[in-house]
């Protein structure tokens, strides 16, 4: 589902600050914040994931406004400014307005309180569980934990997770008879996502997979000799389903595109999938371009769906810091 978000109202006497806040986080003049604010509410960003939104609202109230984040239509995809107003807001980089944390609102999510601090460079989750209820964690991922919460490794994911190198346990925290407080730490330096599974199946790429209610079954799925060996990834899938929360990372920030159709990804930038999405592995461009360019091969994407993005690679990393590496002199 996906959110607009909309300025409601001042939520400071001190209207002249407000607008003031408003201008340099969008990077705009004050007399153009002044004239978008005249007339409220006014819509500012729309096709959010519910995560963004929140954001955005505790990032316009710490500029003294009051907001609100609304899921959109399906029918119908509302303008961000009606045709009369200025230029949108929405274009302007949202950077400046990253809040410090976010909060899973209670009335719309079900499942598992949560806060995701860090975002989007080095997001840590921390999660509140009720009283004798547990919580399925990637190996080696828990940073800290409330004393009496007590923890049990178990076999997941099968055997393409061992195949790909990666461990093939997770842990499973509980807080016994009160409530308690785990944080999570992944390991690549990047966003958080989390999607609440209602019999619902995603896929995610090895090595996205960080945490998810113990209704939800993590297994691998074989995606194929050539899915695998032409994308460069591994040749397995982890395959997410259930009912529960579900939560993932990446490398770098992370962005949820809405697919209809057919839309085409870099086999390296892909974190997860919704079930609804056929996809082949293509190559992009000649054999030229696969051997000099820098790029090879790419996702194809057919149907309707959702794709999450990670906004960094880990090859393109190295690619990047080898030419700063010292030559070895010749003896």
């Amino acid at each position: 589902m996906s959110f607009k978000v909309s300025v409601t109202g001042y939520a400071q006497a001190d209207q002249v600050a407000a607008r003031a806040a408003f201008a340099t986080a969008f990077k705009i003049t004050p007399e153009k914040a002044a004239e978008l604010l005249t007339v409220l509410p006014r819509t500012i960003k729309v096709d959010l994931d519910q995560a963004t939104a929140q954001r955005y609202c505790d990032a316009l109230l710490k500029m003294g406004l009051t907001s609100a984040a609304e899921p959109m239509q399906a029918a119908a995809a509302p303008s961000p400014v009606p045709p009369a107003a200025p230029a949108p807001v929405a274009q302007a980089s949202p950077a400046p307005v990253m809040p410090a944390a976010v909060v899973a609102p209670e009335a719309e999510q079900p499942g598992f309180k949560f806060t995701i601090e860090g975002a989007p460079d080095f997001a840590f989750l921390t999660v509140k569980l009720p009283a004798n209820h547990t919580i399925k964690v990637e190996a080696s991922a828990m940073a800290t934990m409330d004393t009496h919460i007590r923890m049990k490794t178990k076999l997941g994911g099968g055997l393409g997770r061992f195949i790909t190198g990666e461990s093939i346990f997770i842990n499973e925290f509980s807080a016994e008879k009160v409530p308690g407080e785990i944080g999570i730490a992944p390991g690549a330096p990047g966003d958080l996502g989390h999607v609440y599974l209602n019999g619902d199946v995603i896929y995610l790429q090895n090595g996205a997979f960080v945490a998810c209610d113990p209704d939800v079954t993590i297994e691998s799925k074989w995606q194929g000799f050539k899915k695998g060996f032409f994308s460069g990834e591994s040749f397995f899938l982890i395959r997410a389903s259930g009912t529960g929360d579900l939560w993932f990372n990446t490398y770098g920030g992370m962005i949820a595109k809405d697919v209809d159709g057919e839309y085409v990804v870099d086999t390296g930038n892909i974190v997860a999938f919704t079930e609804g999405l056929n996809y082949s592995v293509e190559k992009f461009g000649g054999y030229k371009s696969l051997f000099f360019s820098g790029e090879g091969f790419v996702c194809r994407f057919r149907g309707k769906g959702r794709v999450w993005i990670q906004t960094r690679t880990s090859g393109a990393l190295l690619t990047w810091a080898q030419q700063f590496r010292k030559a070895k002199s010749a003896d």
